[in-house]
């Protein structure tokens, strides 16, 4: 079982940076996808990003949304995995979640996680 820790929420205005961090209790550097997720009230979760783990060389993948604004990146040696998030809308605003899973069948569907964090909230005002 992995245990994750998001970090970093909060408040920004619109077009503002932020990052946030996903911290792993047990080794995920090999064989683990994670991806980010955000949920708004009365919503599925949504994906945002995510690493597909690769013998041969980690791939990411970004939802539409947020492509050209996010970029996830990875730190092994930490266990920790970031979300740079620039350019920041309104409609960003969510509670953001980071899960992890062993060679997961589909990176953007959060059934295909069982570790999930308990997320953090990023609200952006206009």
């Amino acid at each position: 079982q992995v245990q994750l820790v998001e970090s970093g929420g909060g408040l920004v205005q619109a077009g503002g940076s932020m990052r946030l961090a996903c911290a792993a209790s047990g080794r995920t550097n090999s064989g683990y996808d994670i991806a980010w997720f955000r949920q708004t009230p009365g919503k599925e979760r949504e994906f945002v990003a995510g690493i597909k783990w690769s013998g041969s060389g980690d791939r990411t993948f970004y939802a539409d949304s947020v492509k050209g604004r996010f970029i996830m990146s990875r730190d092994n040696a930490k266990d920790t995995v970031y979300l740079q998030m620039t350019s920041l809308k309104p409609e960003d605003t969510a509670v953001y979640s980071c899960a992890a899973g062993r060679f997961v069948m589909v990176l953007n569907t959060a059934s295909s996680y069982h570790n999930w964090g308990q997320g953090t909230q990023v609200t952006v005002s206009s």
